[in-house]
């Protein structure tokens, strides 16, 4: 590519209007300088007076008023009328172009088998979670959420323990709870097998029980009886190791022990490219 192509009619004309702000430039800083260097002030002063330093009483100079109020009349049309009518917007062709390019890519990968999601969803933590998941997505001692555990019965079972806080819901932070761990894996058990569209546990035989210290222990207070978070007061665990709590996570970004984790919203990441990331955490196991 030549930079410097003054056969383009665009750098042409941005080379004359170069050009041509040098030279006033120049000319209008040689005729002010020196008009400084020999000029007197005129005038009627004010009386006014400050540390030796006087005011004028001179009216606006006729050239200055009519520069300032061509400015103020352009300035009106340009945010009443230029801008927001028929004007051209760098931010709304980026989104534009970006919306057509993902519903090509949805359309090309929407039937993506379940080892290319999580191949492509590999390829997109690597580039977009690791820095603070760590490579191996185990959270890098404590400095992230662990996502080796996170969408699993695990990942309860460190909220239950720990409490959880971050997410921005109306209710606030969940305090740690007070369970045995027989308990806890049972209300895990419960989470997984009945109210996350998952619905697959690895502990089939405590559902029963999780169900009844879920109704008993004070976790509908906020998640509801329902486990569906009471219109959005608190976590819906109905979409619990899906996409969709993905899909929320990577849009309203989570405050985190290193700080916050941003949305991930300016990345605008189509519906197969959430579900493929979505498919690699689900893929992950504790190294440990």
């Amino acid at each position: 590519m030549q930079w410097f192509n003054l056969s383009d009619p665009i750098n042409l004309i941005s080379a004359i209007g170069a050009v041509v702000i040098l030279g006033l430039t120049a000319f209008v800083s040689n005729f002010y300088i020196n008009k400084m260097k020999t000029s007197n002030p005129k005038g009627e002063l004010s009386g006014e007076e400050w540390d030796g330093i006087g005011k004028f009483k001179n009216n606006v100079p006729f050239g200055w008023g009519i520069c300032f109020m061509f400015v103020m009349i352009w300035g009106f049309w340009y945010i009443f009328v230029g801008y927001p009518l028929n004007s051209f917007s760098q931010i709304g062709q980026y989104n534009q172009e970006v919306a057509a390019y993902n519903e090509k890519y949805q359309k090309k990968w929407e039937n993506l088998s379940q080892n290319d999601l999580v191949a492509m969803g590999e390829s997109m933590f690597l580039v977009q979670c690791s820095q603070c998941h760590g490579v191996t997505a185990d959270g890098m001692q404590g400095k992230a959420q662990n996502l080796t555990h996170w969408g699993k019965e695990e990942g309860i079972l460190h909220t239950i323990k720990y409490g959880s806080k971050g997410l921005g819901f109306p209710l606030g932070e969940m305090p740690p709870v007070e369970l045995s761990e027989a308990d806890a894996k049972a209300v895990a058990a419960y989470v997984m097998g009945e109210i996350s569209e998952v619905k697959n546990t690895k502990y089939p035989a405590d559902v029963a029980k999780g169900k009844e210290v879920f109704n008993t222990a004070g976790c509908t207070a906020c998640h509801g009886e329902d486990g569906k978070g009471m219109d959005g007061s608190a976590p819906d665990l109905s979409t619990y190791g899906t996409s969709k709590f993905l899909s929320y996570v990577l849009e309203n970004g989570k405050h985190g022990e290193i700080g916050r984790m941003p949305s991930f919203k300016f990345a605008q990441f189509n519906e197969v490219q959430i579900k493929a990331l979505s498919a690699y955490i689900e893929s992950l196991e504790d190294l440990n």
